[in-house]
């Protein structure tokens, strides 16, 4: 909730170029080290810090670019969480963030009839795209889940580094 304003304020007026680029880094690196990395890190117990800075920065993600997930799955995957107790604490904070997300959007003068368009347009996919997950998590294993989780991570990291060096400026 509180870094929803400064990502707001990053969208609005930060050089967007140089923030994804930064983000794209830090998850990529991230992904890649838990995904080839002999040495996991751990965290033994709720770590206040952790929870505060991931929370904090998935406002900040959410409200600049709408992608408060990535701090979230760094969050759930130092706890080890389970893929039920992954995907049930996602659905959890994803209603209430999405929504304080959206007032920020309005308030800042950056939702538009054509951005309305757009989403309502993408809406009904959300329904077989919510059956289709519940398939595929009921038949793969943790450490497949946990390994997706990555490849995906991955995939947000350098699809926002190249975003932010293939644009122009």
């Amino acid at each position: 909730m509180f870094g929803l304003p400064i990502g707001l304020l990053i969208l609005s007026r930060g050089p967007e170029h140089l923030i994804k680029a930064a983000l794209g880094g830090l998850i990529l690196v991230f992904a890649v080290f838990c995904l080839v990395g002999s040495v996991r890190f751990r965290m033994q117990n709720d770590n206040r810090f952790w929870l505060l800075g991931c929370g904090f920065c998935a406002g900040v993600l959410g409200g600049a670019y709408g992608m408060n997930g990535p701090p979230l799955v760094i969050y759930g995957s130092l706890r080890r969480w389970s893929a039920q107790h992954f995907r049930a604490t996602m659905h959890a904070y994803f209603l209430p963030a999405s929504a304080l997300g959206m007032c920020g959007y309005v308030s800042a003068g950056l939702w538009t009839p054509v951005l309305l368009h757009d989403y309502l347009i993408c809406l009904p996919a959300i329904l077989p795209a919510v059956f289709l997950g519940r398939t595929i998590n009921r038949r793969i294993s943790a450490p497949s889940f946990s390994r997706y989780v990555y490849l995906g991570l991955a995939a947000i990291g350098a699809t926002l580094l190249a975003q932010s060096v293939l644009r122009p400026h």
